[in-house]
């Protein structure tokens, strides 16, 4: 009676506890939270994102060799019982019984029921729930599925859950390399991590990874052979620098990997991403990548040195950390300054140790001291004054104590020999304070080659390619003038550059050109050849600022835009993203094309999940195709431009790199076009430009807008980063000349008249221009825009702008002088 009490009892106990159990059918559906990888185009992982570092393994591509460690280390009978070992459990009773320690006996099985199902609070409830649910799974699941879920699902310290994880974290291995030691010691980490690490508690680790192995033996899965060999063996690791880091292959987190991460959390949700295994094929070129780095950082850099000012890096180690070597080595580590500088070889942290009449003494980051140490010499800091706390300025700098004292932390670099590339000296380096962003892409397929977004992204991660809005300036031009070229008018259309005096509610608006001249009765393409504001403003005034509004809408440069004619010349704000994917559709012949950081996602199953290109290759897979002929595409795309608008504009911008305001910064063995953009007192400067294969632009200005100062354009600030990065471009990929669209004639004209010319005409004052069939130049007519024209003006001469007599809009008459000022409206952009 008594013992069918007691069976009654626990009969009772857990059908009461058997109520209302989560479902175990959800296990055979359940998904881990795995990394998300990004690939380059070679194939080669660049990045990883991951709340929980996982690496999902099916139970088949699982070695037994791990399998045998756990099993014997957690549960040897795993094969054998269902869901619960009644026998290991009997014996821990007793054990305990005797006075010896308490141990839970759980099975693989009861773990993941508790990983999975259940809390991890030691009472006797929920083991009681574990005992039900674990004996449920198994008439659900097969042993190998569990067996998977269990080595996918565990935490192995070190950020590590699961085995493949683990492997590559401690040993920088994949499972099918593990030897059967280091499987051993993977398989003492379940149940205490954090107290056997491979260093800090070695001694203790191998104890634990010696008896894995024997019970390895004793189960029949190692030879005695092979477990004499493995218990010999030393335990090396990761953690002791035994092994490279798999952190080791992969490059430095940058903008670009860093904005596919912000704009697949937003198209697939943050969670999906950080926890869904994709794999990530992404757009970049990592050779050019660099490119661009280098390129831009080349140009903030030659920027701040102009200005002649030494900030630093405002970090400092104490007097004490500067004792011996070791110390301030491992201090010097510990300080947060960007390390991912190369431009003209790589950028290194360094301390200030000793400060001399002359020289400084550094010791400088992961580089041995030699003989006679290092040195910042007095030549080196001639070129800057130091900025005070105050914010004011020293005296001009002559020597390294001018500028450095003891336990400054600075960055240097190699200043190497031009001749040869032999070591000269180091010298020194800051981040600039003016900021800018790059971004370059394919024009017919959206791939974007190359994006950076800033000097150096340790520095700051705000991506200034993406996420900075700024002024275009006359970077914006092309598209006043694309909205004209569909509306009828021609690149000879005669345009008057003339004073425009505009009444606003705040006061009165008086545009200029950069030059303070105005020039008469232009033709469109001189007009933005020099970029000329007088002249983009009557052409938007006659076009009508709604049509450029909605010609900005369409190219994707603004939502929607202001209809002020102030934004004609490219006062308000937009991305560097928008605006090269914009050009992007001036270089393929008005076809719409979407910029991408990403060709292809797939999910941890590896089905493809989004595709970016979504054009009809219909002989890719056709084995007969010459090798020296392309495949046919189908473009099944949006036509946002007319195509002979399209090669019109291409033609008046290639103008802009020839003669304009880029030909002293441009200068490539193929066909170029492009636009420069100044903004009011150069606070941004751009250069947009293109080939017939891949658009890139390049903006510069302070992260919080100021002038740039006198002398500074798009041209010579933003044209040497278009060209140092297009150079390695065509190098790499080649180019040709622009795609001339059927439905036109050429035409030659006199690019400043607009004058008709015969077909024999030559001389630097001649252009071919390309008409529509039907369409050619009128000679005499010319556009203002509504706005009157100084009685006074010359025609076709250059004419200084000194005090001129006008008509305003109101029918008034006023006098222009040469100090007129834009007045209290930005005009955006200058030049």
């Amino acid at each position: 009676m008594g013992v069918a009490l007691v069976a009654i009892s626990i009969g009772a106990v857990f059908y009461v506890y058997g109520q209302d159990l989560p479902s175990t059918e959800a296990l055979a559906q359940y998904s881990p939270p795995t990394i998300s990888r990004i690939y380059s185009g070679e194939g080669k992982i660049i990045d990883e994102f991951a709340r929980e570092r996982r690496l999902f393994v099916p139970a088949e591509e699982i070695p037994d060799l791990v399998k045998q460690a756990f099993i014997s280390a957690e549960d040897k009978n795993f094969y054998n019982h269902k869901g619960y070992d009644a026998r290991g459990m009997a014996a821990a009773a007793i054990e305990a019984a005797q006075g010896g320690r308490l141990r839970g006996a759980s099975t693989i099985t009861q773990q993941v029921m508790k990983n999975f199902l259940l809390s991890g609070d030691r009472s006797a409830e929920r083991k009681i729930k574990e005992l039900i649910l674990s004996n449920r799974v198994e008439g659900v699941l097969d042993k190998e599925k569990i067996l998977e879920l269990y080595l996918n699902e565990i935490f192995l310290g070190q950020n590590s859950y699961g085995v493949a994880a683990a492997a590559q974290t401690y040993f920088n291995k994949t499972l099918a390399e593990l030897q059967p030691h280091e499987a051993a010691y993977l398989a003492t980490l379940p149940k205490k991590p954090s107290n056997l690490h491979p260093v800090r508690h070695k001694e203790a680790a191998i104890n634990r990874r010696n008896f894995v192995l024997r019970e390895m033996k004793e189960n029949g899965y190692l030879t005695e052979n092979i477990y004499e060999a493995s218990i010999s063996q030393p335990l090396l690791s990761v953690q002791a620098g035994d092994y490279e880091s798999f952190k080791s292959a992969l490059p430095p987190r940058d903008y670009f990997t860093d904005e596919i991460r912000r704009q697949l959390s937003r198209d697939f949700g943050e969670e999906e991403f950080f926890t869904g295994g994709m794999a990530v094929r992404a757009t970049f070129d990592p050779e050019l990548q660099d490119v661009a780095a280098v390129a831009l950082q080349h140009a903030l850099e030659r920027y701040d040195r102009s200005q002649g000012v030494w900030r630093g890096t405002g970090k400092s180690l104490p007097a004490e950390a500067l004792a011996d070597e070791e110390t301030w080595r491992a201090e010097l580590k510990k300080v947060s300054v960007p390390r991912d500088v190369k431009a003209d070889g790589q950028w290194y942290p360094a301390v200030v140790l000793r400060v001399g009449n002359n020289d400084a003494q550094i010791g400088i980051e992961d580089v041995p001291d030699d003989e006679d140490g290092h040195f910042i010499v007095a030549k080196d800091v001639t070129w800057a004054r130091k900025q005070l706390e105050d914010g004011s300025l020293g005296r001009q700098a002559r020597v390294a104590g001018d500028l450095l004292e003891v336990g400054d932390v600075v960055l240097v670099r190699a200043l190497t020999s031009d001749s040869d590339g032999s070591f000269v000296r180091w010298t020194l380096r800051q981040v600039p304070e003016v900021q800018g962003g790059f971004m370059a892409m394919d024009v017919n397929n959206g791939r974007v080659i190359a994006m950076q977004g800033g000097f150096s992204y340790q520095d700051s991660v705000f991506n200034r390619a993406t996420q900075a809005q700024r002024q275009p300036g006359s970077s914006f031009k092309p598209f006043v003038y694309a909205s004209a070229l569909d509306s009828g008018y021609s690149p000879a259309t005669i345009v008057i550059d003339a004073p425009i005096e505009i009444n606003t509610p705040q006061g009165l608006w008086r545009p200029r050109n950069s030059s303070n001249k105005f020039y008469g009765p232009t033709p469109l393409r001189t007009g933005i050849e020099q970029s000329r504001n007088l002249m983009t403003i009557r052409l938007a005034q006659e076009v009508g600022m709604d049509t450029v509004a909605n010609y900005a809408r369409r190219f994707g440069v603004y939502d929607n835009m202001g209809l002020y004619l102030a934004n004609s010349l490219g006062s308000e704000e937009t991305t560097l993203f928008n605006m090269v994917s914009a050009y992007a559709m001036f270089a393929n012949g008005g076809e719409r094309v979407e910029p991408t950081l990403v060709d292809r996602v797939q999910d941890r199953y590896g089905r493809t999940i989004y595709r970016h290109d979504q054009r009809d290759c219909e002989e890719c897979l056709d084995p007969r195709i010459a090798v020296d002929r392309a495949p046919k595409i189908t473009s099944n795309r949006e036509r946002v431009m007319n195509a002979i608008t399209a090669y019109q504009l291409t033609s008046m911008m290639r103008g802009v790199v020839d003669r304009g305001t880029a030909a002293s910064a441009i200068n490539l063995p193929v066909p170029v076009a492009g636009k420069t953009g100044t903004t009011n007192e150069a606070r941004d400067v751009w250069f947009v430009g293109f080939t017939n294969t891949m658009v890139a632009g390049c903006y510069i200005g302070h992260d919080q807008p100021r002038p740039l100062g006198r002398g500074t354009f798009g041209g010579n600030t933003c044209g040497p980063v278009f060209q140092e990065f297009m150079s390695a471009a065509i190098e790499k990929y080649g180019a040709g000349k622009f795609r001339v669209p059927p439905g036109g004639q050429f035409i030659k004209i006199d690019r400043f008249t607009g004058a008709r010319l015969p077909n024999d005409a030559s001389g630097e004052t001649v252009v071919a221009e390309y008409f529509r069939l039907g369409e050619e130049p009128i000679f005499g007519v010319s556009f203002d825009g509504g706005f009157a024209m100084g009685s006074n003006l010359p025609l076709f001469e250059d004419a200084a702008q000194g005090g001129q007599t006008v008509t305003t809009s109101t029918g008034e008459t006023t006098v222009v002088g040469p100090k007129a000022s834009f007045g209290t409206l930005s005009s955006g952009g200058l030049y």
